[in-house]
């Protein structure tokens, strides 16, 4: 297993490792799914937006807030995992709309289903495009968090 994040030139919906995967993202607490990462997942496969959009709707019976998480099957070996770890979607008085306490909590789940799973973890750099987050809150999560843990972790830039 990798002690350190692997950075790849590369689009993460297409993750270049071998087993099981799961692709990571930053998700908005507002129900929103249009711009950024979300779109080349879409393109990839539906079946992660249908189940945030699902997921949304349903908020009031289920876990839906910042800080949960949910792994969609995608295919037989890769799951993507709708994280949310953003609140709202602009700028406002309290900062970007990154949540690092959401993100850390999200990607706890992550890393636990990834050792259950076997899997290695594949992301872009989450919650540093719309969430208006940076790389270095974001770097030490992981590192807190999957390198302790012992999963492999790729971060792609497209």
């Amino acid at each position: 297993m990798s002690e350190s994040t692997i950075y790849l030139k590369g689009d993460a919906t297409s993750p270049q490792a071998k087993g099981p995967k799961i692709v990571a993202h930053i998700c908005n607490d507002l129900g929103g799914w249009g711009k950024g990462f979300v779109l080349a997942i879409t393109k990839r496969w539906e079946e992660p937006e249908l189940d945030y959009r699902h997921w949304h709707r349903h908020r009031s019976s289920n876990d839906f807030a910042l800080g949960a998480t949910r792994l969609i099957q995608v295919e037989p070996s890769i799951w993507v995992a709708n994280m949310i770890g953003q609140r709202g979607m602009k700028t406002g008085s309290k900062g970007p709309p990154i949540r690092y306490d959401a993100v850390k909590s999200c990607l706890e789940v992550v890393g636990d289903r990834a050792i259950e799973l076997g899997a290695s973890v594949h992301m872009p750099r989450i919650g540093c495009g719309l969430a208006g987050g940076k790389w270095e809150r974001i770097e030490p999560i992981i590192d807190e968090i999957l390198i302790a843990k012992q999963v492999s972790t790729y971060v792609y830039d497209f």
